[in-house]
């Protein structure tokens, strides 16, 4: 027997599916450049190639693939946003993310929870009765719910923390959680199937802007011609936008999260409270994830930080006395990229084809699809900006036209 498999192993014949191809040597010219290879910029790739037959598309990554903040976020998914622009994204976002591993062949182990919000004050609970409202109008599925049927949902959940006791619930059924590298490396595989080449270790250094137009990006590894480019980082997007001459209305800031060692299953959905600025969900591991809100100063670092720590763990415990004995693992933080009003910027640029998807703040991976998706129309069509992306582009705000998802998060910011 281990003869037989030792043989099988060796042969030529031995069926091995590799999901990259080796790393090459830049061509001097793409149709498409897209920067940053993480779950946007990969997806953009996949939908131009797949549904746009557009393959001579380069993705440039300056470290790894899907190691930026696609790496760096608690991988949850939802829809249950407060603007009616916000909830019409997010919510075919989260209808996409459904059938991603069907359309992959790749388990991305979509697992829908459910998101409970919790309300404190009469005014959160106003508040949450128009977020249902607006839901339910364009697609999601979300209601308020009672103490008593939170205490169904949660049982272990304290009801009355302190001098915050919980009065209501907003329970968002479609929340889910996804595992963020296998949806990187989803995207990844497919795109690089149908000829998309994939640059990791490619930092980008500078961008060459001719008569108000992109012509040519140099990297560590030289300069590359392309008919357009599309910007996908996040962390740095105002600085990548000034080396275009383009002045962004972002703040970047760090963003911590952490986990427990693992625990037998017993927190189905998603818990948060924003007063509390905590929000807490158990993995399919058993380890128990905690995230609030971003720090309170700009800063382009990725560190963690023992106060952030001491505060949310603190509200946690409140929520979840036992959790008290619960010993850390291992805690991390991502970058946002914070717009005044909250809401993403895609679209077009004062650059002609260069193309913006920036400002996620801290919902870049749940957009992951629509964005590619939307991008990619974008970007084959030459410039002409699909309706459900409209309400983001970089001029709302000279308009004074936001989007305001101020308070939308699971933790206040």
């Amino acid at each position: 027997m281990p003869f037989a498999l030792l043989k099988h192993g060796l042969s030529a014949d031995y069926p091995v599916e590799v999901d990259l191809p080796p790393p090459c040597d830049l061509k001097p010219r793409y149709d498409v450049v897209i920067i940053g290879a993480g779950g946007h910029g990969l997806a953009i790739a996949y939908y131009l190639a797949k549904y746009h037959g557009v393959t001579n598309v380069a993705v440039l990554e300056k470290a790894y693939l899907g190691g930026g903040n696609t790496a760096r976020n608690t991988a949850v998914i939802r829809s249950n946003y407060l603007t009616s622009e916000g909830v019409r994204f997010y919510a075919e976002s989260v209808r996409m993310f459904q059938e991603l591993s069907n359309e992959f062949d790749f388990n991305i182990m979509y697992s829908e929870r459910g998101q409970l919000t919790l309300a404190h004050t009469d005014a959160t609970v106003r508040a949450f009765r128009q977020r249902a409202e607006v839901n339910k109008h364009f697609g999601g599925r979300t209601e308020m719910i009672d103490r008593q049927q939170i205490r169904e949902l949660v049982p272990t959940l304290n009801l009355d923390p302190g001098h915050l006791p919980v009065i209501a619930g907003l329970w968002h059924i479609d929340g889910a959680t996804a595992r963020h590298d296998a949806v990187a490396w989803g995207y990844a595989k497919q795109a690089a199937k149908r000829g998309v080449e994939i640059h990791q270790l490619t930092e980008v250094q500078d961008l060459v802007v001719r008569n108000g137009r992109i012509e040519a990006v140099k990297t560590n590894r030289g300069t590359v011609q392309c008919g357009c480019v599309v910007q996908a980082i996040a962390g740095a997007s105002s600085l990548l936008m000034a080396k275009a001459g383009i002045r962004a209305p972002i703040q970047t800031y760090p963003l911590q999260a952490m986990v427990t060692q693992p625990f037998k299953p017993f927190l189905d959905p998603l818990v948060s409270s924003s007063a509390l600025h905590c929000y807490v969900q158990q993995t399919s591991r058993g380890e128990i994830v905690f995230g609030g809100g971003s720090d309170p100063y700009p800063l382009y670092n990725t560190r963690s930080t023992l106060d952030l720590k001491e505060s949310l763990l603190g509200h946690a415990i409140e929520m979840f006395p036992f959790m008290a004995n619960a010993k850390l693992m291992r805690q991390w933080a991502g970058m946002t990229d914070m717009t005044p009003d909250y809401s993403p910027i895609m679209g077009l640029s004062p650059v002609e084809n260069y193309y913006l998807d920036a400002g996620w703040g801290t919902w870049g991976f749940k957009s992951t699809p629509i964005c590619g998706k939307t991008m990619a129309e974008l970007v084959a069509s030459g410039g002409k900006v699909p309706a459900l992306i409209a309400p983001f582009a970089l001029e709302r705000f000279s308009r004074f036209q936001q989007v305001n998802e101020m308070g939308a998060t699971a933790a206040s910011h």
